[in-house]
């Protein structure tokens, strides 16, 4: 039986953030928008509430990228009356798949799970759109480590569906003993984890952690890649 390690992708392994920060500049600049550190800020807490929304079922992927770029030209300078949303979306989405970002010591983690774990295998269980996340697994170097990537909008539901977890076990063959889900996310990772019955480490966290702990039936903390690696060889040995 393998050791079976469900990553989540975006601020566990790759800085979604930085990428994110660089493909929206480029996007806008060349649709003629303004672009600045405000709109960033601005950009990014409004696609965090509508991520929020589309993991409770409450609206579509569509409707989320019309929203998120509708709300964006609103706060650029610039003609944006002749653009659409969705396309803007589509161009933002590919540039941010070519310019992919590491987490600091991610891919020196990912290394040493494969040479000091026998056995291991490390998945990727992400949200989003399928090209972005290829695209910045493959351009940082990641692709080498990875044994398997399940993107939701390939799967057709989202963490933090049971179903979604469902999918994913009965891709990889494994019993539910065998796997652990590491990740940032309360919201999609750790309760992703609960639902499914899965065992969790809660990768830097962050707030209340006494309440977010009994919350959610988290079962390890890892504040970096040392400790994870650690909390990792816990749960083989226990």
């Amino acid at each position: 039986m393998y050791k079976n390690f469900l990553f989540d992708l975006d601020q566990t392994l790759l800085d979604f953030h930085a990428s994110e920060r660089i493909a929206l500049e480029i996007v806008l600049r060349e649709n003629g928008l303004s672009f600045s550190d405000d709109i960033y800020k601005a950009f990014k807490a409004y696609n965090k509430s509508l991520w929020l929304e589309l993991e409770k079922g409450t609206i579509s992927r569509d409707e989320l990228f019309t929203l998120r770029f509708q709300d964006v030209f609103n706060r650029c300078e610039g003609d944006s009356s002749n653009l659409d949303p969705l396309k803007v979306n589509t161009d933002f989405i590919r540039t941010m798949s070519t310019h992919g970002v590491l987490m600091d010591g991610a891919l020196e983690c990912v290394g040493r799970i494969k040479s000091e774990i026998e056995g291991a295998r490390i998945y990727v269980v992400t949200n989003g759109a399928t090209i972005n996340a290829k695209g910045r697994i493959t351009s940082t170097g990641l692709d080498a480590y990875i044994d398997g990537l399940f993107v939701s909008e390939d799967m057709g539901v989202n963490k933090p569906t049971a179903e979604y977890f469902d999918l994913v076990l009965d891709a990889i063959g494994q019993p539910k003993e065998s796997c652990i889900v590491i990740g940032d996310s309360l919201s999609s990772d750790m309760l992703g984890a609960k639902n499914a019955g899965l065992k969790s480490v809660w990768f830097m966290p962050q707030g209340d952690i006494k309440a977010a702990v009994s919350a959610y039936g988290i079962d390890y903390l890892a504040e970096d890649y040392d400790e994870l690696l650690a909390v990792l060889k816990e749960w083989i040995r226990r």
